[in-house]
C-alpha cells in the first residue's frame, strides 16, 4: 500500500500563491508586453489566477483558482484572498489546454461586487481586453469604459482578452486554511488577520513594487 504524505492545512494555498508571484513576475519583467505600469498603480484591485485549467472538450468550459488583492485608503496592497474561478471560453488558442489569467479592477464597484462573494464578468462589472506595453494610452474607447481589464497567456503569449461570462467567487476554504477559521474577505482585505504565509506575503510584497515604479 502507498501512503501520501498528509496535506497540512493552507499548504496548497500557499503553492497557488508562489504559482500567482511566479505569473506576475514573468508577465512585467517584459516591459513592452507587460500591463502598462500607470494602469497597475491606478488599480483598484489586482487578481492572478494561474493555470486556468479547460474543464470540458466540447462546452469549453475553464476553472481555476488565484489570489486577489486590494488597494487600501493609505494606497498600499492589502493581503490577498483566494478565489475560484470559472465559466466559458478565456480567449484560449487551439490546442491550448492552461492559460493564465490576470484581471486588473479599475474602479472600486468591482471591488465591492467581489467581496459579497461573487461576480460576473460583462454582467456585474463590465471588462475588455486590456492593452499591452508600457503605457495604456493606447486603450479604445472601449476599453477605456471598462471597470476591469483581462488578460491571459499561453504558450508564452500575453495579451488582453475578452472573458464576460467568466465567474469570480470567494474561496472561503482556501482563505479559512490560510487565515484561519470564521475569517471572512473583508476581514482579510480590512487588515484582520495576523497568520499570513510567507507565499502569501511574497504576493503581496511583489505587488507593492511593480506599482510603485
Amino acid at each position: 500500500m502507498t501512503w501520501l504524505a498528509p496535506v497540512h492545512a493552507g499548504e496548497n494555498e500557499d503553492k497557488l500563491a508562489e504559482n500567482a508571484k511566479r505569473v506576475l513576475k514573468e508577465v512585467m519583467q517584459a516591459p513592452d508586453k507587460a500591463i502598462p505600469q500607470d494602469l497597475l498603480r491606478e488599480a483598484h484591485a489586482i487578481a492572478v489566477v494561474p493555470d486556468v485549467i479547460k474543464a470540458g472538450l466540447v462546452v469549453g468550459g475553464r476553472h481555476g483558482r488565484g489570489l486577489i488583492a486590494v488597494k487600501t485608503r493609505d494606497g498600499t496592497w492589502s493581503n490577498p484572498v483566494f478565489v475560484s474561478m470559472t465559466g466559458g471560453s478565456v480567449g484560449f488558442q487551439a490546442g491550448v489546454s492552461s492559460t493564465d489569467v490576470i484581471l486588473v479592477f479599475r474602479t472600486q464597484r468591482g471591488v465591492d461586487s467581489i467581496v459579497h462573494g461573487k461576480f460576473t464578468l460583462g454582467a456585474d462589472a463590465s471588462a475588455a481586453a486590456g492593452p499591452v506595453g508600457r503605457s495604456a494610452q493606447a486603450s479604445t474607447d472601449a476599453q477605456l469604459k471598462a471597470e476591469i481589464y483581462s488578460y491571459s497567456r499561453a504558450r508564452g503569449l500575453f495579451a488582453g482578452a475578452a472573458l464576460d461570462g467568466t465567474v469570480i467567487r470567494i474561496d472561503n476554504d482556501a482563505d479559512q486554511a490560510v487565515y484561519g477559521e470564521g475569517v471572512t474577505a473583508r476581514r482579510i482585505f480590512d487588515g484582520g488577520v495576523t497568520q499570513v504565509p510567507n507565499a502569501v506575503v511574497d504576493f503581496r510584497d511583489l505587488l507593492e513594487e511593480y506599482t510603485a515604479k
